[in-house]
């Protein structure tokens, strides 16, 4: 998993499930075709039709950073949680249509669930992001699930938890796609909003046991989605419905990502990342819906 740990301090309210569910974070973009360029060179892509104005289109994973609310969102001292203990577990993107290369989009995140996993184990919160353009049309539905590893044992539920979707592991995968991440890979990508220090500043990734400064999950999200759409859709963006990933592991910037595939016959993928120099699965529980 990502770790979303900053220097921050226990809370010293009471964790309040009921103020988080009925938390609302409106955020809205003004998202021009040099966001979209910087979002591209971000996770390493070079293609054209990515990268130059005169033929833009804008990558699928790009709406994970639309509208995105950062670790402010947990940060409400009404909240109780306890910011120092926030890993970011697994993300969804499911595009409503074709992501346009710039506009005005609005966004609102919410809090949809909130899982008891118990005292000592924390709680796993679901959330979710609706994106509209300026025009009302509904772009994408971004869902996040996090673990907040201090705040368990509050009394809830556990049932109803989703499952992760399982890789097969009985048969050798369908396509492999390797792809380099460069050494400032996260300098790049926190020009699209995260500006976690954990990314940049070895002081405060090794204050949270990093050797030095890992790769935002996002960015590698958006790598394996490049990989994805070079192996499952011939690089066209509006053949990509829906990408959900389980980070499992960091990835420092510099090292290779082997995407594993494994196609079926109803238009859905799994798939797995690893980093190669390690032998690390980075990804896990992988899927991908094409058109």
């Amino acid at each position: 998993m990502e770790s979303e740990l900053r220097m921050s301090q226990q809370s010293t309210q009471p964790f309040s499930p009921e103020a988080l569910l009925a938390r609302e974070v409106p955020i809205d973009n003004d998202w021009s075709e040099r966001d979209t360029m910087l979002y591209a060179l971000g996770i390493g892509a070079e293609e054209l039709p990515f990268v130059y104005e005169r033929q833009l289109v804008a990558l699928p994973t790009m709406a994970a950073a639309i509208g995105y609310p950062g670790f402010d969102f947990w940060t409400a001292p009404e909240l109780g949680i306890d910011t120092g203990r926030i890993v970011h577990g697994e993300t969804e993107v499911l595009l409503h249509r074709p992501l346009p290369a710039a506009g005005q989009f609005s966004s609102i995140n919410r809090v949809e669930r909130i899982w008891d996993k118990g005292e000592g184990k924390g709680a796993v919160v679901r959330q979710v992001r609706q994106i509209h353009d300026a025009q009302g049309a509904h772009i994408a539905t971004v869902t996040n699930s996090s673990m907040l590893r201090g705040n368990g044992g509050f009394g809830g539920s556990t049932e109803g938890q989703p499952a992760p979707r399982p890789v097969p592991d009985n048969r050798p995968p369908d396509e492999v796609v390797t792809l380099a991440t460069a050494p400032n890979q996260a300098l790049l990508y926190r020009l699209s909003g995260d500006y976690n220090p954990l990314h940049i500043d070895p002081a405060a990734a090794q204050a949270v046991g990093f050797d030095w400064p890992i790769l935002h999950g996002l960015c590698t999200l958006g790598v394996a989605g490049r990989a994805i759409l070079a192996a499952l859709c011939d690089n066209d963006p509006a053949r990509l419905r829906k990408i959900g990933v389980r980070f499992s592991s960091p990835v420092y910037p510099g090292e290779t990502i082997s995407v594993e595939i494994w196609k079926d016959a109803t238009g859905t993928a799994s798939f797995r990342a690893i980093a190669k120099e390690r032998g690390t699965t980075v990804l896990n529980n992988g899927y991908a819906e094409t058109l």
